[in-house]
């Protein structure tokens, strides 16, 4: 194999590319009208509108770890992410339903909760599916792994990117009729995502010996000579009722809503199914724990970064100073900057990567999310700072805004494609939709946990809120919280990247 064949990537990487590209544009469409939408076409206060907001961001990745479990038992990747699409384009087109007859409220709120719950289960069989095999296109132990996923996360913030724009300007024009439309273009864009999929997927997604990826469950491969499964019903028994308490707790003694303790529940007892698998050898366990360890850091990221679409779009419809030239950008639009960063940064760090991999002084997987998060806190900070130095009453100039979405960038790029990496390094093949569901799941939480975050951002009452022994009482306490989780989260990262390591068994 020559030089220049050992850096190309196959076929496939870019099919999968563009697949979830439009599917992620559909995504996030939806997602840039949606809570402007409750708000202001559906008359939702800003608090329900929050916990609806969590509650949906929270579903839609807990919904992985059955789409996750379908395919590695019954379905494979292929069908799995063909039915996820369906699923999410009728959610999409419900959800039109639901913005052409928001005059009627009951009825237009009764098909905004069936669209989403079509949304949640749609992304369930596609989100996990889509990016394990990614990894599958590789060789094992492939040094192109971290920029394959640097160049795919690129993929996905294209989507993210047109998104806003598109589903911004034709939904939110500041006429609440128009919200419809900004539904419609994000179901336009899954159907696109599944005509780019369909026809192509037998000739690129292949693996380097030309087999298909994806076709066959790997419950189903031969190839493994080794049970697929090891949980006994005794240990099913005990994770059901972990659950159960766990939910228990959750809801009625930490007061917590119904969506919400699933969500907490399941977080703490899907990793604790899969541990106790008898089939995983010593090595695979450390690897796995190691995994989860991880995870947990990068959740404080995530949470973090749940507030675009909730409290920092709040901030930017009321807060920011959004003319330009005698216009009004919409604050949905300013969503858009993330994913541009995104998409002109993620080659600079896709070629980063190969080049320090070539030299073997590529920084380990704990290192790169440790850096996520240290650019996290410097991001918050940045627009604690612009909002402490103004005048009460006087608003934030946009470019601070757009500084804000710069940095936590390139912390984004830091930590989210390499955490999808991380998960397809460190995954036993038979448990790879499954424990890429757990990331998914994982981002679920976060979000979730986002949602009520969001919850708390004050007002123009500015009442004072009680949050551990926070006192949130201005939008500069509320920003420097999450200055404060990421920060010290970072640090605490750094100090375990050794015994991580360790853990990892050489993979880095």
């Amino acid at each position: 194999m020559n030089n220049t064949e050992k850096v190309r990537h196959p076929g496939g990487l870019f099919l999968l590319f563009f697949t979830e590209m439009w599917e992620r544009f559909s995504f996030y469409g939806m997602q840039a009208v949606f809570y402007l939408y409750m708000i202001q076409a559906l008359s939702f206060d800003k608090t329900f509108a929050d916990l609806i907001y969590g509650n949906y961001t929270g579903m839609v990745y807990i919904t992985a770890l059955i789409g996750g479990f379908v395919s590695d038992r019954y379905f494979g990747n292929r069908k799995s992410i063909i039915t996820g699409g369906a699923l999410m384009a009728v959610g999409q087109f419900v959800l039109f339903s639901s913005g052409l007859l928001y005059a009627n409220k009951p009825l237009a709120s009764a098909l905004l909760y069936t669209g989403l719950f079509f949304l949640c289960l749609g992304n369930g069989f596609f989100k996990p599916n889509i990016s394990s095999m990614v990894g599958q296109l590789y060789p094992e132990g492939d040094k192109r792994i971290d920029s394959a996923f640097t160049i795919f996360y690129m993929g996905i913030n294209m989507g993210g990117l047109l998104a806003p724009i598109i589903c911004g300007l034709v939904g939110n024009t500041g006429n609440i009729a128009d919200f419809k439309w900004g539904y419609f273009a994000a179901g336009i864009g899954m159907l696109l995502s599944l005509i780019i999929f369909i026809p192509f997927k037998n000739k690129y997604v292949v693996k380097p010996d030309g087999s298909p990826v994806g076709a066959v469950p790997p419950a189903k491969l031969k190839a493994e000579n080794t049970e697929t499964t090891g949980v006994s019903g005794k240990q099913i028994f005990i994770n059901a009722v972990v659950f159960v308490i766990l939910f228990v707790v959750f809801k009625f003694a930490l007061n917590a809503d119904i969506i919400g303790s699933f969500i907490y529940a399941t977080f703490f007892t899907a990793p604790l199914s899969i541990i106790t698998d008898r089939t995983l050898d010593k090595i695979e366990k450390q690897k796995i724990v190691a995994m989860f360890i991880l995870v947990v850091f990068t959740m404080i990221f995530w949470i973090a970064f749940g507030q675009i679409g909730s409290s920092l779009t709040y901030f930017a419809d009321n807060a920011v100073d959004r003319s330009i030239f005698g216009w009004s950008i919409p604050p949905s639009v300013f969503q858009a900057f993330g994913p541009l960063f995104i998409v002109s940064f993620a080659p600079l760090m896709a070629i980063v990567w190969t080049f320090l991999a070539k030299g073997n002084k590529e920084p380990s997987i704990p290192f790169k999310l440790a850096l996520g998060l240290i650019l996290m806190a410097i991001a918050w900070l940045i627009l604690a700072i612009a909002v402490n130095v103004l005048a009460p009453g006087v608003k934030v100039g946009m470019l601070w805004l757009i500084i804000m979405y710069f940095v936590l960038t390139i912390g984004e790029l830091s930590l989210s494609p390499i955490g999808l990496s991380m998960i397809v390094k460190l995954a036993p093949i038979r448990f790879g939709s499954v424990l890429m569901a757990v990331w998914f799941l994982s981002l679920g939480t976060s979000f979730k946990l986002s949602g009520v975050l969001s919850s708390f951002f004050p007002t123009e009452n500015y009442k004072p809120i009680l949050l551990g022994l926070f006192h949130i009482n201005t939008t500069v306490d509320f920003f420097y919280i999450f200055v404060a989780m990421a920060g010290i989260s970072s640090i605490i990262l750094f100090v375990l990247i050794k015994p991580l390591l360790k853990m990892m068994h050489g993979v880095r």
